[in-house]
C-alpha cells in the first residue's frame, strides 16, 4: 500500500494544503484542501473516503470533488465516518443551502454519494483476502477532539500505518496502537507551539511538550511523522519538537511525501 500526502498543514498559506491523504489510487483519508491538486481522472478513481471528523480543514474538498466528478462515475462514492460526523455533514453542508445533497442526486436510487457509518474499533475490509492486490483494512481508532473524532489504522499484509487524526492526550489510542504488531509508520499531530498550550488544550490539539509526553506511551517502533503544524508557526513548532522529543525522534510530514507499507 502507498499513502501519498496531499495535504498535511494546519492551515492555508501559499502552497500549504490541509489534511488529505491518497491511499493507493482509490481511497481518501480525510478530504482537506490537498484534494484540489488531484486531476479530474484521479478524483474520479476514488471510491472511498474515510473522515476523521467534521471540521472544515478535513472535509472542505469533499462537496466540490463530488460535484466535479460524480457524473463520470458508475457507482456512488462511499463516505465512511462516525454517525455524528455524517449527521453534521447532512445538516451543515449537504443540506441544499450550503451545497446539494448528493445522496439524492441525480436520483435517490442512483446517488453520487453514500454515507457508511463506522465506530471506534470497527474494521472495513476493502479487498477480500485472496484478491490480486491482497486485503486492505481500515480500522477506526479512538481520538479525543472537540467534536467526535477518529484516528485510523491502515493495514496491508506487509504492515500498518496509523494516523492519529486531530487529538489531544488519549489513553485508548495508545492501547490500540501498542497492540499493532507490524506498525511501520505513525502520523501524529502537533498543531501549536508551546507558548499556545492553553489554546491547544482548549482546542484539543497537541503541542510539543505534550507530544513528547504522549510518545513516551509508544511501545512499538514505527517511523514517526508529525503533521498539522500551523503555517504561521511552523519554524517555532518544528524547533520545539526537535528540542522536546528525544525518542523516538520524529520527522515533519511533507506534502507530496509517499509512505509505503
Amino acid at each position: 500500500m502507498k499513502l501519498r500526502v496531499l495535504g498535511c498543514s494546519g492551515g492555508i498559506a501559499g502552497k500549504a494544503r490541509t489534511t488529505s491523504f491518497l491511499l493507493d489510487h482509490d481511497i481518501l483519508i480525510d478530504a482537506g484542501t490537498g484534494v484540489e491538486d488531484l486531476s479530474v481522472q484521479e478524483m474520479a478513481a476514488i471510491d472511498h473516503v474515510f473522515l476523521t471528523h467534521s471540521h472544515l480543514d478535513h472535509v472542505a474538498s469533499l462537496p466540490l470533488m463530488i460535484d466535479s466528478v460524480g457524473g463520470l462515475r458508475d457507482k456512488p462514492l462511499r463516505v465512511h465516518a462516525l454517525p455524528w460526523t455524517i449527521e453534521a455533514l447532512r445538516q451543515h453542508i449537504f443540506n441544499w443551502v450550503i451545497w446539494p445533497d448528493f445522496t439524492e442526486i441525480p436520483h435517490y436510487e442512483r446517488p453520487w454519494m453514500m454515507f457508511e457509518p463506522i465506530n471506534v474499533g470497527q474494521e472495513v475490509v476493502l479487498d477480500p483476502a485472496g484478491s490480486q492486490t491482497g486485503f486492505r483494512v481500515v480500522r477506526a481508532l479512538a481520538a479525543s477532539h472537540t467534536v467526535p473524532a477518529l484516528g485510523f489504522e491502515l493495514r496491508s499484509p506487509k504492515g500498518s500505518l496509523v494516523f492519529s487524526g486531530d487529538t489531544g492526550p488519549n489513553e485508548d489510542f495508545w492501547r490500540q496502537v501498542n497492540g499493532i504488531k507490524q506498525l511501520r509508520h505513525l502520523i501524529i499531530e502537533s498543531a501549536f507551539p508551546n507558548r499556545d498550550q492553553d489554546l491547544a488544550m482548549t482546542a484539543k490539539h497537541l503541542f510539543p511538550i505534550q507530544l513528547a509526553n504522549e510518545l513516551t506511551k509508544l511501545q512499538v517502533e514505527p517511523r514517526v511523522y508529525v503533521t498539522h503544524l500551523k503555517p504561521s508557526d511552523v519554524t517555532t513548532t518544528a524547533r520545539e519538537i526537535k528540542a522536546w522529543v528525544a525518542y523516538p525522534q520524529p520527522s515533519l510530514l511533507e506534502q507530496g511525501q509517499v509512505l509505503e507499507f
